[in-house]
Formats: C-alpha cells, structure tokens, sequence
C-alpha cells in the first residue's frame, strides 16, 4: 500500500505524476482519494496493480483550483489517508 501511495503520489515523468490514469484525473482537478487493497482480485488486476485500486474524488468547487494547482505548480491533491502512506514509504524507504 504504501509503494503503491508513492507511485501515484511520488513517481514523476517531467513533474507530473508518472501513472497515466492518475495524470489524467489530476489534471482534471480531482483529489488522489483512497487506495483499496484487493478490490481488483480479477487476473488481470492482480497483474495489473496487484488488485490495488485507487479513487480519485472530484469536489466540484475545487475542481478547477486543483487543475490549476496541478498544471501550474505540478502540486498533487491528495486525502489524509494518501498522504500518511506516502510519509510512511518515505520514513522506510532506501530511496
């Protein structure tokens, strides 16, 4: 859970987040909500991401700040709950 956080949240391609389909829903203006673990047990998402999900949450008001923040500043929205799994890869991590 925590490599998984820091892959959405941490891995970069030019500044913005190296995953596509998160690319896709920073830009437009979602918050990186919550990763799920096993909530994908089909093949091909084990395969695929190790039957971890992840939501993005949009909060129409915010939507539009969010996007700005992301294209301008490549500042990712992220919950609590996102955040603290980052801090945890980032305190363990030999990286």
């Amino acid at each position: 859970m925590r490599l998984c956080a820091w892959y959405l949240y941490g891995e970069k391609h030019r500044g913005y987040a190296l995953n596509p389909v998160a690319n896709f829903h920073l830009q437009n203006g979602s918050v990186m909500w919550r990763i799920n673990w096993m909530a994908d047990t089909s093949p091909r998402g084990i395969a695929a991401s190790c039957g971890m999900m992840v939501n993005y949450r949009y909060f129409l008001d915010d939507t539009a700040s969010n996007s700005a923040a992301y294209l301008g500043t490549k500042q990712i929205k992220a919950s609590e709950q996102v955040l603290s799994l980052v801090s945890q890869f980032q305190q363990n991590s030999k990286l």
